[in-house]
């Protein structure tokens, strides 16, 4: 038997690979289902099923294509949704043998409803590990308030309630050697406070995880873990819809939008379509030089995140700019979060852009020792709430970089204003989207909190002020 995590840190994913005696198990899949393939290849066996613990909302499944690809049966858990595609609906305490090893179903509703945990049991009998999806994390538990945004007669308190239940009677009873396998670590949007580990035993999770503290209450439990959610990002339930309902094959994806545009074709489509200009360069190398109106998401952050936080339209057109090379990764992490209309790309990037006398805009830039000398600069902080609550620079404006299309109208053009994030990524994405807008007197500040904090020039208070923003 071998048991493998196939972790995907920009998601903060870990899809699952499981194989004996010829046959193989995926659980969760991520869009791109090619390298699950050649896994398999690789040990000579044959992928027999596909297990979706539940129907993400922070990607889009592979589960379509790999069984497209390779016959193999999805399963879910109990559900009623009218799917898109064909899958074994699995009843509770159902088994399923690949090779010489047994997955037994656990439904455990409440991060969803339809959320189910997978049992591991080796050749022996004995049981091994346990495949929890978003109902159990490592230090933490799934949120409980994603389900209702796509049944209407749902509260997350009800679905806490439930979670509370199927935590007690599925997994705390078993045994204290099974190793956990999430579905997620930290950075994921789908739940509040996991772990960086990525895997730990169950008896260790019964002795440092809050919520399978056996003196906790049901009701305790439902206080807990509703408090302090924010809002999901808005992509969530586009992307439970196309994992119930189906999508594109991931192939015709790719084939759209590694679609190469010299400068000239690139400036016609940004003209005659209403496609978003998509800069995934590094925050410092787009302030130089950037096509006017495109607006700056960097690759090597938070990108899948940010996209989805700001893009609101699923459907929308969109160019790219990118580092050559990496064109292709761009297109294949938009669609892992169900952007499936990447138009094209621009070829040879920037610097090809530069040659053909295109116009190019910067983005204005100060050093914090600067930005000290500056008489009552409108200084823009755009961390969340909670970064901006524990400290921040007196009189700063908090306007959290999630809910820019909320404030933008409440930002004064006529005068120049200084943002900054921690670091500075978030800020390079707000200012450019600003710049987008028409606001011509936007400073980054560099180095972020950070370098403001560090010179030592600025008031520094660790509570909130009346300017900060909700």
């Amino acid at each position: 038997m071998k048991i493998e995590q196939i972790y995907t840190g920009c998601l903060a994913q870990g899809a699952y690979y499981i194989s004996s005696k010829g046959e193989a198990a995926i659980i969760d899949p991520l869009r791109e289902v090619q390298p699950y393939i050649d896994r398999a290849a690789k040990d000579g066996v044959i992928i027999r099923y596909i297990f979706e613990t539940h129907f993400h909302a922070d990607f889009v499944s592979g589960h379509v294509d790999l069984a497209a690809k390779t016959g193999a049966q999805i399963v879910l858990g109990p559900t009623n949704a009218h799917l898109g595609y064909d899958a074994y609906i699995a009843e509770d305490g159902a088994r399923f043998h690949i090779g010489d090893v047994t997955i037994k179903v656990l439904h455990t509703p409440g991060h969803t409803l339809e959320s189910a945990v997978y049992l591991l049991m080796d050749e022996a009998g004995k049981e091994t590990a346990i495949f929890t999806g978003d109902t159990l994390f490592i230090g933490d538990v799934g949120r409980p308030d994603l389900a209702q945004k796509i049944a209407g007669d749902l509260t997350k308190e009800k679905l806490a309630g439930l979670l509370f239940d199927s935590l007690r009677n599925k997994i705390m009873p078993l045994p204290d050697d099974l190793i956990v396998y999430p579905a997620h670590g930290a950075g994921s949007a789908c739940g509040k406070n996991m772990s960086r580990e990525t895997s730990d035993t169950l008896g260790h999770q019964k002795k440092v995880n809050y919520a399978l503290n056996p003196q906790l209450t049901r009701e305790a439990f439902i206080a807990t873990v509703t408090d302090g959610l924010t809002e999901p990002p808005q992509y969530f339930p586009e992307n439970v819809k196309m994992n119930i309902e189906g999508y594109d094959s991931v192939d015709e994806v790719l084939e759209r939008g590694n679609h190469a545009l010299d400068p000239d074709a690139f400036e016609e489509a940004a003209n005659h379509t209403g496609a978003i200009m998509l800069d995934t360069r590094a925050p410092q190398d787009f302030a130089k030089a950037f096509i006017p109106n495109s607006i700056n998401i960097g690759i090597d952050g938070s990108f899948a995140v940010w996209v989805g936080t700001l893009i609101p339209d699923l459907r929308q057109e969109i160019l790219i700019i990118a580092d050559e090379g990496r064109e292709e990764e761009v297109v294949t992490r938009l669609a892992r979060v169900g952007y499936d209309h990447s138009i094209g790309y621009l070829k040879g990037g920037m610097e090809a852009w530069k040659k053909a006398g295109k116009e190019t805009d910067h983005i204005e830039s100060i050093p914090a020792d600067a930005l000290a000398a500056v008489e009552n600069p409108h200084i823009i902080d755009v961390r969340k709430e909670s970064e901006y609550d524990a400290e921040h620079v007196a009189g700063a404006e908090n306007l959290p970089l999630d809910y820019i299309n909320h404030h933008i109208a409440a930002i004064d053009r006529n005068q120049p204003v200084y943002v900054h994030c921690a670091g500075g990524y978030r800020s390079m994405v707000f200012s450019s989207i600003l710049k987008a807008r028409g606001f011509d007197n936007v400073v980054d500040v560099q180095g972020g909190f950070k370098a403001i904090k560090d010179s030592g020039k600025f008031k520094i208070t660790d509570f909130a002020c009346p300017t900060s923003k909700k």
